[in-house]
């Protein structure tokens, strides 16, 4: 075991929601990945000209948030609302707020753009005279672009009183948010925890992806010999988090433990030897009190591009050897940043319910240099461990162990 980490109390998944490319709940989510039917496709997003494919979440410019929701209506915060209303989500945390009360459930929701199309949209309709930026968007500044407004506006609709925080840390961000939620509820300050991430796509991350030739013109094909780039998506997730000391339901998901690095490498290119990474994954491990040996299953961050899978297969595979099926799944659902963490480990979550392991979608040969067991094609059978890893930009680094409780 790692120095300094100790087992943790698993946390179990009482409920959970999954909006993505692919569906709008878990089940249509879930579907997607058995059937093997990418959310990809040619970039539809505003009038951007670039040639990649992109995940977009469709009938989010086709309504506004009304009535006291007004002032947060932004694209980001009404994906937010429509992941809320699947999979009897909102209906679960008023059960939650019956047993703790308001007061005692925090809201931990992880970012990396916020409503940040709203600052672009305004940009271009500032006044051709003066440059000012409309009012529309100066009084609700801090409702919508402001990082802060997903945790407000989660709050606001699930009526909650307790601790609430939005981390942004790249891509890892909602996979940090399981870390923190564990860390409030050990030491008692809440007694629940509505953890969660929403990213939605934005012309800044579209050109900026782009500009770094980072984007691929087809569908991302992860770990696959001739991968050229990612594909951007969006998506949102929510699950809550209890204590399994208080809720213990057998074959419920949980969180078993979870690593968290940071490389301090470089402001882009992860470590060339995976070093952070070890370090998270070696951590998750601990903190679950499992050996490597015991995971069966591992949803790699798998970006496609060249770096990343290869710095991930030397991290993975000087932990866990060839053992262990390996595979990226944003060839179904794109790379939705901020909202990776959230989006993986609910994938994963949903892996260990019905026995799937997805093999790594549009992966026609798998890179030679690869030594990892990287699946191409799905796999049926009972798993109990798997391992969820996002790293993002900057070196945070963050790795979950979730599986199921006997």
């Amino acid at each position: 075991m790692p120095p300094n980490v100790q087992p943790m109390t698993p946390l179990t998944l009482t409920a959970y929601t999954l909006v993505t490319a692919n569906g709008r709940g878990v089940g249509p989510v879930f579907q997607a990945l058995r059937e093997r039917r990418s959310g990809l496709k040619p970039c539809d997003f505003e009038d951007i000209p670039l040639k990649t494919c992109i995940g977009r979440v469709e009938g989010l410019e086709d309504f506004s948030l009304g009535n006291e929701l007004e002032k947060f209506d932004c694209r980001n915060n009404r994906l937010a609302w429509l992941g809320l209303q699947q999979d009897g989500f909102m209906v679960a945390v008023a059960e939650a707020k019956q047993r703790y009360g308001t007061h005692r459930i925090a809201v931990v929701m992880g970012t990396s753009t916020s409503g940040i199309l709203e600052t672009e949209q305004a940009y271009r309709a500032r006044d051709p005279r003066t440059d000012f930026l409309p009012t529309w968007y100066t009084s609700r500044y801090r409702y919508t672009h402001n990082m802060f407004s997903l945790g407000d506006f989660v709050r606001t609709c699930l009526g909650l009183q307790g601790p609430a925080m939005v981390i942004s840390t790249a891509c890892s961000s909602s996979a940090k948010v399981f870390t923190t939620a564990a860390r409030l509820l050990q030491v008692g300050l809440c007694d629940a925890v509505i953890v969660g991430g929403v990213d939605s796509l934005c012309l800044t991350t579209l050109y900026g992806f782009s500009a770094l030739q980072l984007l691929s013109a087809s569908p991302c094909r992860p770990c696959d010999e001739d991968r050229d780039g990612l594909s951007l998506g969006e998506a949102a997730g929510f699950a809550l988090l209890e204590s399994s000391e208080r809720v213990s339901r057998r074959g419920s998901v949980a969180l078993l433990g979870y690593g968290e690095s940071t490389d301090g490498y470089h402001m882009s290119h992860p470590h060339p030897e995976g070093a952070g990474a070890i370090h998270a994954i070696r951590d998750s491990l601990g903190r679950a009190g499992l050996r490597p040996e015991e995971i069966e299953y591992v949803n790699l961050h798998g970006t496609a591009t060249r770096a990343n899978d290869s710095v991930e297969d030397k991290a993975v595979y000087s932990i866990f050897g060839a053992r262990p099926a390996c595979s990226s799944t944003k060839g179904w659902t794109g790379h939705t940043l901020g909202a990776a963490g959230i989006t993986e480990a609910l994938i994963s979550a949903l892996c260990l319910t019905h026995g799937l392991i997805p093999g790594t979608l549009n992966c026609r040969r798998v890179d030679a240099s690869l030594r990892s067991r990287i699946l191409r094609e799905n796999q049926i059978g009972s798993l109990a461990c798997v391992v969820s890893n996002i790293f993002g930009f900057g070196g945070n680094n963050c790795s979950l162990v979730l599986g199921k409780l006997s």
